[in-house]
């Protein structure tokens, strides 16, 4: 078999590209040795514990935190963008409709591809760095209101209009349950959306930087983006750490129920990461949020992890193995008053801001993203037979 001149220089790259470096970035980093990950140069966590929302989403799409003025200015310019136009909103219950067994994530594929037409997005190659950063703004703020109307118009109720007065976070909760929820609940929901908004390269990233590397516009990016979180492998799910909590049932039964599964080999949902290799700095600070409610779901989780941990101390010595994000994500946004069905999409709400970032980051660069693939199927060219 003939190897071209191209195929002589290939580089031969790890499966699913595993510690292989494909770009720069300033956006942020995970230090998954030290259990630490950062946004631009601050502590994401730190972040998550003093800043509100809308000051992190400046950050990552400005580079810099506001002062209070900028602040409360960025705030309310997002604010102003979280009403639909009138030809999205009026397909939205078909679009509901269609997706009533797949949920509001994959109908907001199709309403978010409908929005940046609406808005008259453009290819992000042929629009200035101002006109890029509008769009991604729009998209973002459009977001929460695209998941819960979806996820209301399926449950056969009205979609609840934004409030511009209200944060991100509170307005989140209010359009999906049609009351103004209590402070704390809202801050408990945007510490999680904060700590959510960026993590690394992950799927879901990278694929919507191959995305804006061919020029495409912000929307077409961020649906890709969707479309990859969606899968099983990336996304998770936070209810099905819960699933975790319900199928143990009680104390007495956790030490038997992760035995057994531990010895058989199984995975145990919400337990461990593909980079962390120490405590998930996200579930640390979720579980001090959850522990400001307490109540008996929490001691119970609190106890189901530290036996979790003792039992694969005893079983698998020296194999390290925590909670991941999606453990008290789901303890959490349970005690908020959040369906189950809606977690994932919330994690979207959050995750779709630090796309924006890399979107924005990415469309600096005019090269496009275009690996290559070794051809191991028959040789060719083979004569194309004659049909019989």
């Amino acid at each position: 078999m003939s190897v071209d001149r191209a195929a002589a220089t290939l580089l031969d790259a790890p499966r699913g590209l595993a510690g292989v470096v494909v770009t720069d970035t300033r956006i942020g980093d995970v230090r998954g040795l030290e259990g630490f990950y950062h946004y631009r140069q601050y502590s994401a966590v730190e972040l998550a514990q003093t800043r509100g929302f809308e000051d992190v989403w400046h950050l990552l799409v400005h580079g810099e935190l506001p002062d209070a003025g900028r602040g409360a200015a960025f705030a309310a310019e997002t604010a102003a963008l979280r009403r639909l136009p009138d030809e999205v909103r009026a397909v939205l219950p078909a679009i509901a409709a269609a997706g009533a067994r797949s949920g509001p994530l994959a109908g907001m594929r199709t309403a978010l591809s409908l929005l940046g037409a609406a808005k008259g997005f453009r290819p992000v190659y042929d629009i200035d760095a101002d006109r890029r950063r509008q769009d991604t703004l729009a998209a973002c703020a459009a977001v929460p209101t695209l998941l819960t109307a979806l996820h209301r118009l399926g449950k056969g109720l009205e979609p609840v209009e934004p409030r511009e007065d209200l944060s991100y976070a509170a307005n989140y909760l209010y359009m999906l349950t049609g009351s103004e929820p209590d402070p704390e609940r809202a801050r408990a929901v945007e510490q999680y959306l904060i700590s959510t908004i960026d993590h690394g390269f992950n799927a879901s990233t990278f694929t919507g930087r191959v995305v804006a590397s061919t020029g495409a516009d912000a929307a077409a990016c961020l649906v890709a983006a969707v479309g990859a979180l969606s899968g099983p492998l990336h996304g998770g799910a936070p209810s099905r750490a819960l699933d975790t909590l319900d199928a143990i049932g009680s104390p007495d039964r956790i030490d038997p129920w992760i035995r057994e599964r531990v010895l058989a080999g199984e995975r145990i949902m919400g337990f461990g990461h593909a980079i962390y290799r120490t405590e998930d700095p996200r579930s640390r600070m979720l579980r001090e949020t959850a522990e400001r409610f307490g109540g008996p779901r929490v001691a119970f989780a609190v106890e189901v992890e530290r036996r979790v941990e003792a039992i694969l101390a005893e079983l698998k010595p020296g194999r390290e193995l925590h909670t991941n994000v999606e453990f008290y994500a789901g303890v959490v946004m349970e005690l908020c008053g959040l369906p189950r069905e809606m977690f994932t999409p919330t994690f979207a709400a959050a995750r779709v801001v630090g796309w924006s970032a890399n979107i924005l980051e990415q469309a600096e660069d005019s090269k496009i993203i275009r690996p290559m693939a070794r051809y191991v199927g028959p040789g060719a060219p083979m004569a194309v037979p004659a049909p019989n």
